[in-house]
């Protein structure tokens, strides 16, 4: 239905650019680079389109020269943006060809203007939450043995992805600059975000309690009464010293303590406990 839908319309987006497009939005990375970060792996999924407008090789030069400037979000949206940017470029070009003027170098501030409500969606969800489902459901199965736990993680993250990174080519392609409007004015990035974000704390404290085991055999008498520490702490909250130890391993990395620095940290801390029957 798709490719009949593409093939009736007046269209840059045939199906053979939208396939090629779609493929060429997961090397986004491959060039990155910390001066303008994704923009040669954007200007390159933008030449099936633009090879599609311009016939001439200067012409295509220069327009994609036009998408090297800076450029990054979240590579599993990033077809979004490229559809709008694809929709742009064929609506300058027809202006262009009836002699009105246009200015080409909006198309750069729409990519700008979209890349960072993208991403912090972007992140929010794949990052933030379903990479973090997938591992503590994959890890939890690999744990014991089952090779359900990689296959599972892969699924859980990249069934998501694939869909949004295809369909929201055609998406940003239809309606991409006015969609994300729309969503902004009725607030709806702003509460797919925050139930995000909830959605991926809850998953990690769920995480912090099932594959953080900590517990301590230390005992001693008061006034003749037998006190086992574990039951005080149990009696607190339950999973109390992996929690604690979560967010104290937390604060240490945010103050920038490198994370192999804390892993021969907890290797040693945890011999030396053990062998004085603390933990």
């Amino acid at each position: 239905m798709e490719n009949k839908e593409l093939e009736t319309q007046d269209t840059v987006m045939t199906p053979d650019v939208y396939r090629k497009t779609f493929w060429r939005t997961f090397p986004l990375q491959a060039c990155f680079c910390f001066e303008r970060m994704q923009n040669v792996g954007f200007a390159y999924m933008m030449i099936p389109a633009l090879k599609k407008l311009y016939k001439n090789k200067k012409d295509i030069s220069y327009a994609l020269k036009r998408h090297l400037a800076i450029f990054n979000t979240t590579p599993a949206v990033v077809s979004f943006i490229a559809g709008a940017a694809i929709a742009m470029e064929e609506k300058f070009k027809k202006a262009k060809d009836k002699g009105e003027e246009v200015d080409e170098e909006s198309i750069n501030a729409v990519k700008a203007a979209l890349m960072g409500p993208l991403a912090g969606i972007g992140d929010s969800f794949f990052w933030g939450t379903f990479r973090i489902i997938g591992a503590g459901i994959g890890t939890s199965l690999a744990a014991k043995g089952s090779i359900l736990g990689a296959i599972l993680f892969l699924l859980i993250y990249n069934v998501p992805h694939l869909i949004v990174r295809y369909f929201g080519l055609k998406i940003g392609y239809k309606s991409g600059v006015g969609f994300l409007a729309s969503m902004n004015e009725g607030g709806m990035v702003a509460v797919l975000t925050e139930v995000a974000k909830i959605l991926g704390l809850i998953v990690v404290g769920s995480m912090c309690a099932s594959m953080v085991t900590i517990t301590t055999p230390f005992v001693f008498k008061l006034n003749g009464t037998k006190i086992v520490l574990q039951d005080i702490f149990d009696g607190i909250i339950k999973g109390f010293l992996p929690l604690g130890f979560t967010f104290i391993i937390y604060a240490l990395l945010e103050k920038g303590m490198k994370s192999t620095t804390l892993l021969w940290g907890i290797l040693i801390l945890g011999i030396v406990l053990s062998f004085f029957g603390i933990l």
